[in-house]
């Protein structure tokens, strides 16, 4: 029983089991013209990457010969001297695990190529000649190589073996289908259409370039502008090597930059000019590549369009015995907050950006709807909060006074003293038209119509109790509105939608016009603590301004420092909310985090488990917003999987019929929204087994 736990323990926190691939680039000293040399230190750099765990290891151009040899490319000798070295690579790869992508000069049918060879379990699996060959300035590799399409040969034989030969090839991991990689060559991907456009359209995942790449000022900067935009414009990762060490300084010098990104995102980068051999490493999620293929339907449209190119490639399968039974941690950085950036000066970026765009939205709103006042709940919460500030800045923008937003406060039999003293407080530093409704003499008309035992004086809060003062709250603003000549905005936020924590049809549900409706709790938070640290409540440069600016931060400072409740049961006398949110959904930070990856790339709760223990489990894993924000939680495997299953079960199986009507709302980010006319369209009577089915497939714990 002990191993068979072991194992199930071993394979979940393998990162091969989660479809992701830890890639290579190496880039060893070399001595020109000397392919001995460099063969060993070509596979020394080669045992480094199969230690680590990696399934493919790309090297530089030309690097078994160097790539400054010139003339010295027609020589026998070293031409010779370089298949030797192969033969030595070869014969070591049957010792290691991951793929090699070797450069070096190649013979076929009288003429001289300029070549990648992929090798791997003691085999050679292919060779890719490159097809453009510069012929400007420093470069002058026309006069020594040709061009890859100078043959018609499909197939050539190397060291004994019958060989792949092209520059049309696509290779694939036998047991990791989505690891399907294509290689290219230095200047390939510099021209307007490289050819890993089209091996990308013909299912590669990974782009491989084995470069030389002499360095010059600014060019590490270019370099890392086009491996992002290739990668990005092919949904693929891209692996971009250079010469280092070791070659000609005759008229040129090298820095040994290598880049692996991922869809645009950067992922890892060597140091430059350094005087060794080195390597980086980064693990590739080869399922989220995958999915945005299949979600991005133009990516298919392409392929129709390119059909005949893609027709072009061939697939060639090969065994990689990657290490799939032992723990295998994944090294990437996953945030432990995915909708909020790590680096405090990006993170004040994405909340600047989705405040605006949150305004924008709003003022457009009112400007086509000839409506020039809002009506809006405020609790002393977060959400009615950040709703509110968005009024602000709104008819700030608008030019129309702030009494334009028709506040309402409206306590009911658990309103807490503070969130009371905290929606007066900030409707007066917003300067809004505020009021205060008691709406206890309604509700309790209403249990009484209803014949609830409360009206009676028994404590029975029950679903009913709730709801009341949930739904009498939100009637009273349709109605406020309509009398108004005004629009009711709405305050609920993605999170809680994503949850179904909201009562069907009321404020938190229902309005006019919801502001909050795709931002996620998380985001919520730092976009209100973002205001308050800028001022932006305020106005205006005279003392009165700065002071009421002053007093708005210090209460929005407070509202997010009190307790996530929807006050709907009276507590016990201490003035403490009897609810608490998180007590029954879990905590906000840990299922924002599972939204995330469900909704933006669908994955299965037992890739999402991991992703979250990966993020979650050290105390000093992962990266915070800030220092100053930083907080101490951490989550174990067991934790995980109780509030994945809460996610699980909420989002799949109870709450869709809510989302299914939910009014209109700006998407603010790339991580989506539940807007049925947007990115979640599903039914409402749906049901959850399937993934918590995966749900089940993770062991119960991790010993630490």
């Amino acid at each position: 029983m002990h191993k068979v736990a072991a194992d199930m323990t071993n394979r979940f926190l393998n990162l091969y089991n989660h479809d992701y691939a830890r890639v290579a680039v190496g880039v060893p000293q070399c001595r020109v013209a000397d392919p001995a040399y460099n063969a060993q230190q070509t596979i020394a750099v080669a045992r480094q990457a199969a230690k680590a765990g990696a399934a493919l290891v790309a090297f530089p151009e030309l690097g078994l010969s160097a790539y400054t040899c010139e003339d010295l490319f027609h020589q026998r000798a070293l031409l010779d001297a370089c298949e030797a070295a192969l033969a030595e690579v070869v014969a070591a790869s049957g010792k290691l695990a991951p793929a090699l992508i070797v450069g070096m000069p190649l013979r076929v049918d009288q003429r001289l190529f300029n070549c990648a060879v992929v090798v791997a379990g003691g085999r050679i699996h292919g060779v890719v000649p490159k097809s453009y060959l510069p012929n400007y300035s420093e470069f002058y590799e026309a006069r020594q190589f040709n061009a890859a399409d100078c043959t018609s040969v499909s197939e050539i034989t190397l060291l004994g073996q019958a060989v792949p030969f092209g520059s049309s090839l696509v290779f694939e991991a036998a047991d990791q289908p989505l690891l399907r990689f294509h290689v290219e060559i230095c200047e390939d991907v510099w021209v307007p259409i490289p050819p890993s456009s089209f091996a990308a359209l013909a299912g590669a995942t990974v782009l491989v370039n084995l470069s030389a790449s002499n360095v010059l000022v600014g060019k590490a900067a270019y370099r890392r502008q086009l491996v992002a935009q290739q990668s990005a414009r092919c949904l693929a990762a891209y692996l971009y090597s250079s010469a280092g060490q070791g070659e000609s300084s005759t008229d040129l010098a090298w820095d040994g930059q290598a880049l692996i990104y991922e869809n645009g995102d950067f992922l890892a980068e060597s140091e430059r000019f350094l005087d060794t051999s080195h390597i980086i490493f980064a693990d590739v999620d080869l399922e989220r590549l995958a999915h945005e293929r299949m979600h991005q339907t133009t990516f298919g449209q392409s392929v129709r369009r390119h059909a005949d190119e893609v027709a072009k490639f061939r697939v060639v399968r090969m065994e990689l015995p990657l290490p799939r039974d032992v723990a295998l941690p994944l090294e990437r950085a996953i945030e432990r907050f995915p909708y909020v950036p790590a680096d405090p000066a990006r993170r004040d970026e994405r909340c600047h950006e989705v405040y605006n765009i949150q305004v924008q939205a709003l003022m457009q709103r009112l400007s086509s709807s000839h409506i020039k006042k809002v009506v809006i709940g405020v609790s002393g919460g977060l959400d009615s909060t950040h709703a509110l500030l968005v009024c602000a800045k709104a008819m700030d923008r608008l030019g129309l006074p702030r009494t334009n937003i028709l506040a309402y406060t409206m306590p009911g039999f658990a309103t807490s003293d503070r969130t009371l003293r905290q929606a007066r407080r900030l409707m007066e530093a917003v300067g809004c038209a505020a009021e205060e409704i008691d709406i206890r003499p309604s509700c309790m008309q209403m249990l009484k119509d209803l014949g609830h035992p409360y009206a009676s004086g028994e404590e029975v809060f029950d679903v009913t109790f709730e709801n009341v003062q949930a739904g009498e709250r939100t009637n009273h603003l349709f109605r406020l509105a309509n009398h108004k000549q005004a629009i009711v905005i709405g305050t609920g936020d993605l999170s809680e939608l994503a949850l179904g924590w909201c009562t069907y049809g009321v404020g938190d549900h229902m309005s006019h016009y919801n502001v909050n409706a795709s931002v996620p709790k998380t985001l919520i938070t730092h976009l209100v603590r973002w205001v308050a640290e800028t001022g932006q409540l305020g106005g205006g440069a005279e003392p009165p301004a700065k002071a009421k600016a002053a007093a708005g931060s210090n209460v929005l400072i407070d509202i997010l420092e009190t307790d996530i409740s929807p006050e709907l049961v009276p507590g016990k006398g201490n003035g403490a909310p009897e609810q608490k949110t998180e007590h029954f959904i879990g905590p906000y930070e840990l299922q924002d985090f599972n939204l995330y990856y469900t909704l933006r790339f669908g994955f299965a709760p037992s890739k999402v488990a991991f992703l979250a223990y990966t993020a979650w489990h050290d105390r000093d894993a992962g990266r915070w917003p800030d220092a100053a924000h930083a907080t101490c939680n951490q989550y174990d495997l067991p934790a995980i999987k109780k509030n994945l299953r809460i996610f699980l079960d909420r989002f799949f199986r109870t709450s869709q019929f809510k989302r299914s009507c939910v009014p209109n709302a700006p998407k603010v980010g790339t991580g989506g929204s539940l807007s049925p006319r947007g990115d979640w369209r599903a039914p409402s009577d749906g049901e959850a087994a399937v993934w918590l089915a995966r749900l089940d497939t993770i062991p119960d714990d991790v010993n630490a």
